[in-house]
């Protein structure tokens, strides 16, 4: 089987787009509400036959773990209330695709986090999701402000009730960030990278899996700037008295293969071990076109793990499935 564990609903009727413009513009109204949507089922398969399952039908994807569309996660905007309000509909959302499609898509939820506001605050919603939906884990923000980190380190205190509601659920955490207010910082080309970069060094100079030995995180986009300066981090640990970098990190953090060119997976493959890797291509996500120098799409990751003839058949099967088991233990009764 092979397992995209990183896809969003990126191809959400218009109607969710309409629904968040109306509900900013009326952030301030004391009297808001949730409202409704009033998108239906057809829609929302109208929206995933041409797009997220014809590529997974195309490309040899049987299952992608499927969570709201990141970038508009939008927790810089509006107040704690539309978040809540925004976080529940997206979350419906796919539990419906995931109740339509239950051999295509299993449920990852967003959390209605907004800035300056206890993370904690943010619970409710991932209980709801995980009991009542049956969904396997969360996209966790470590910057509600979008680009302008006004929250305290991940390996802060303030985020330890997360930690201990993740536990307790048996859930992983995919280290996520949304849109970018910050013009110095492009959403996708930027503000995603230096996320996923920043959340690992965090994780290095903290005693957090000290006290979480069995917390999990999904570092995406392949691990942002970590993989490629491996030997940095590696230095970084030793000078400050940390054990090696193996025993510290990878018992808890994993990496994705959202990486859009064959020596950049080469690279991925050769520093982090098979163990730690899991399969992702983001589709419908970033980057959509093709690459003039292969043909191919740039999101086909699948083909450049195919294409590494020097990774064992065991290794190639951790990746494309049987680490999910593993950092999602709740994979399987979904």
């Amino acid at each position: 089987m092979i397992i995209d564990c990183h896809g969003h609903y990126t191809t959400a009727p218009k109607e969710l787009e309409s629904y968040r413009k109306q509900q900013l513009s009326l952030a301030d109204d004391p009297n808001l509400s949730k409202g409704v949507l009033g998108i239906t089922d057809d829609q929302i398969r109208d929206s995933l036959e041409g797009a997220q399952l014809r590529i997974q039908r195309e490309r040899g994807t049987d299952l992608t773990i499927f969570s709201p569309r990141a970038s508009a996660m939008g927790h810089h905007q509006g107040n704690e209330r539309t978040s809540l309000f925004w976080s529940e509909h997206c979350n419906e959302m796919i539990h419906r695709v995931c109740n339509l499609y239950p051999k295509n898509f299993v449920g990852v939820c967003q959390l209605p986090q907004s800035p300056g506001k206890p993370p904690k605050d943010s619970l409710g919603e991932l209980e709801r999701c995980v009991r009542e939906f049956g969904f396997i884990g969360c996209n966790l923000n470590p910057d509600p402000s979008g680009g302008h980190w006004s929250d305290p380190p991940l390996t802060d205190r303030w985020w330890y009730p997360v930690y201990e509601k993740m536990v307790e659920l048996d859930v992983p955490a995919m280290v996520h960030v949304s849109g970018s207010c910050n013009p110095n910082f492009h959403a996708t080309g930027a503000h995603y990278m230096n996320a996923d970069t920043t959340a690992v060094m965090q994780f290095i100079t903290s005693d957090l899996f000290r006290d979480f030995p069995t917390l999990k995180f999904i570092i995406p986009h392949g691990g942002g700037a970590v993989p490629y300066h491996w030997g940095r981090y590696r230095g970084l640990a030793q000078d400050m008295g940390k054990p090696p970098l193996k025993d510290w990190l990878l018992n808890n953090v994993y990496f994705d293969t959202c990486v859009y060119h064959q020596p950049g997976i080469d690279l991925l493959l050769k520093v982090i071990p098979a163990d730690n890797i899991l399969f992702a291509s983001e589709v419908v996500g970033a980057v959509r076109g093709i690459d003039p120098e292969t043909g191919y799409y740039y999101d086909d990751t699948k083909r450049y793990i195919d294409a590494v003839d020097w990774l064992s058949a065991e290794d190639k099967h951790k990746i494309f499935e049987g680490n999910v088991s593993k950092v999602f233990p709740r994979f399987k009764a979904a």
